[in-house]
């Protein structure tokens, strides 16, 4: 049975924090009266540092800026913005650690050493300004009460024994530690290892649900496998895929096809996991309402999966991947028939 822990974290609700500190329209929306305690209090070269890392991040980069910084601090054991000062002054250990994770990307490496200054300046004002008694007296006591009635009849859900049947292998741990969030709307978000985060605002469902998910990221070997690039490369020429992945809100993520294509994996399993617990929302209603209708990659999936009864046999995810591309069932060119037969 999966053994379950659920805490929360201050390192992690800070760093999505910094979503409301740079205020953010698509986080307004989210947390449309949110007090934030330093508006228009920041000092000018903090404010600047601000902006810069939501420039350098969010818009040369399209990154999320909350996810992204919870993945990458995952790496270190501290929780105090001390231990995230440390890290950044000297970030040797983090990379050793983020080295030996799925996760690590030089390119992306690259652009955390970019921010190391603004980091430092925005860092070093919140733990001289207070943030972490404001978090403690206005935050935490609301995520421990919720935590005590989340922890209230999750031990009847197995959801890694449900993570490996779909995957087709076994996770490197039988135990999943949750950190229940404030600041992390409207992302749940995998960390490195068996953990990840979510929002004390979503119902119990949505906490099965996306563990049921985090845990299968990634579900192949991107970096090295390279039958499986050439793959997910192929829909590349696949129109009705790339409008998606081109046309969409880039605060939402998925800003690449191979972001895409791994997501939808993800969702597609995910989708059969919650039938199987009885926790998943109605598949047409999701994907017609989640992320713009993005997900059409894991619509055609998850029609396939239902047509050949997965995972009956114990099937390597990635190889049935492979298989019904040479198939010819999973190619570029029928995602779209895939999607009308699905809405019709």
């Amino acid at each position: 049975m999966t053994n379950w822990k659920i805490e929360p974290s201050f390192k992690y609700d800070l760093c999505c924090f910094l979503n409301i500190l740079t205020a953010d329209p698509y986080y307004k929306e989210h947390y449309p009266n949110e007090p934030n305690p330093y508006e228009n209090k920041l000092p000018a070269e903090v404010q600047n540092a601000v902006t810069s890392l939501h420039k350098k991040l969010k818009i040369d980069n399209e990154i999320i800026i909350s996810a992204w910084l919870c993945l990458y601090f995952s790496a270190i054991e501290g929780e105090e913005l001390g231990d995230l000062i440390d890290a950044v002054n000297d970030p040797s250990e983090l990379k050793t650690n983020f080295l030996k994770t799925p996760y690590y990307d030089e390119e992306k490496w690259g652009i955390f050493i970019s921010v190391r200054e603004e980091l430092l300046l925005i860092f070093q004002y919140l733990k001289d300004n207070g943030f972490k008694e404001y978090w403690t007296e206005n935050i935490k006591p609301k995520i421990v009460k919720r935590i005590e009635t989340e922890k209230q009849g999750l031990d009847k859900y197995d959801v890694i024994a449900q993570n490996e049947n779909m995957l087709g292998f076994k996770l490197p741990s039988g135990t999943i530690t949750v950190y229940i969030l404030y600041y992390n709307r409207p992302h749940g978000i995998k960390i490195t290892g068996m953990r990840f985060l979510t929002s004390m605002h979503w119902p119990f469902e949505i906490t099965i649900r996306t563990s049921a998910h985090e845990m299968m990221h990634p579900p192949y070997d991107h970096k090295n496998d390279a039958e499986l690039r050439g793959v997910i490369e192929s829909f590349s020429k696949d129109e009705f895929v790339m409008d998606r992945v081109n046309n969409h809100n880039k605060s939402l993520g998925y800003n690449s096809l191979e972001g895409l294509f791994e997501e939808d994996c993800v969702q597609s399993l995910d989708q059969l996991i919650g039938e199987n617990l009885s926790v998943a929302i109605d598949a047409r209603k999701r994907w017609k309402d989640s992320d713009e209708g993005i997900h059409v990659l894991a619509i055609a999936l998850y029609q396939i999966m239902k047509e050949k009864n997965y995972n009956s046999k114990g099937e390597v995810f990635r190889d049935f991947v492979i298989r019904i591309n040479k198939e010819g069932r999973f190619v570029p060119g029928k995602i779209r028939e895939y999607y009308d037969k699905f809405y019709k």
